[in-house]
């Protein structure tokens, strides 16, 4: 008897769902078959995650974006948001996540957060890396695009270990947004900002250069 193996979609553009199932169904064979259903907001995967908790017909692997339309009303707002609701809801159930972000404080929060069995950069990701990962996950394997496993291997082989507030603080010096402002984004006072700015000026070996310097160290890094 051939496995169902229940996937859901998750993504606001049609074509790249309709692209995404045509190559999955090419892997098709005695032993399996592939159950799509679909989502194009976080309210209707939402919707499909909460009947599969009625049902307990639960997915077996949910392929998901980064960015989608917002559900305010449950406070999920955006795919990684999606993610951790999947996986409390079941822990048998495996991510993948399909984004555009390439940035390293993004891909830092995703696997720290929410901890996917799969991370693809779409720019990676031809027909066979798509199957290849679909595969990998299905074996209980991890499977991570060329992009993220440069950025992990960078983590692993930096010893400066940052934590959550500095990445926060480096992130948005890096879109542009003024110390003066940061407050309004990171849970700190301004004079704690500056304060664990000067710190990390110390710890990349920088002395009076200004936050360009300072994010430009940062990005060389990995950090952002």
């Amino acid at each position: 008897m051939k496995r169902l193996v229940k996937v859901l979609m998750v993504d606001d553009h049609q074509l790249i769902v309709e692209g995404y199932k045509n190559i999955l169904l090419e892997t098709q064979n005695e032993e399996f078959k592939i159950i799509f259903e679909e989502a194009n907001s976080c309210k209707t995967a939402y919707d499909k995650l909460q009947e599969s908790l009625r049902t307990g017909n639960f997915f077996d692997l949910i392929f998901m974006d980064i960015n989608l339309p917002e559900y305010t009303q449950k406070k999920i707002y955006s795919g990684e948001d999606l993610g951790l609701f999947a996986k409390m809801l079941s822990s048998e159930t495996k991510l993948i996540f399909l984004t555009m972000h390439e940035d390293n404080y993004r891909l830092y929060n995703i696997v720290k957060n929410v901890n996917p069995e799969g991370l693809l950069i779409k720019s990676d990701v031809g027909s066979n890396e798509l199957v290849k990962a679909f595969q990998e996950v299905l074996d209980g394997k991890i499977s991570y695009s060329h992009t993220v496993n440069t950025f992990i291997r960078k983590q692993i082989t930096n010893d400066i270990a940052l934590d959550q507030l500095d990445r926060q603080i480096i992130y948005y010096l890096s879109k542009g947004i003024q110390t003066k402002k940061l407050p309004e984004r990171v849970p700190l006072s301004l004079a704690a900002i500056e304060k664990r700015k000067r710190n990390l000026k110390d710890l990349f070996g920088l002395e009076k250069e200004g936050d360009l310097v300072l994010i430009e160290k940062a990005k060389s890094m990995g950090f952002v």
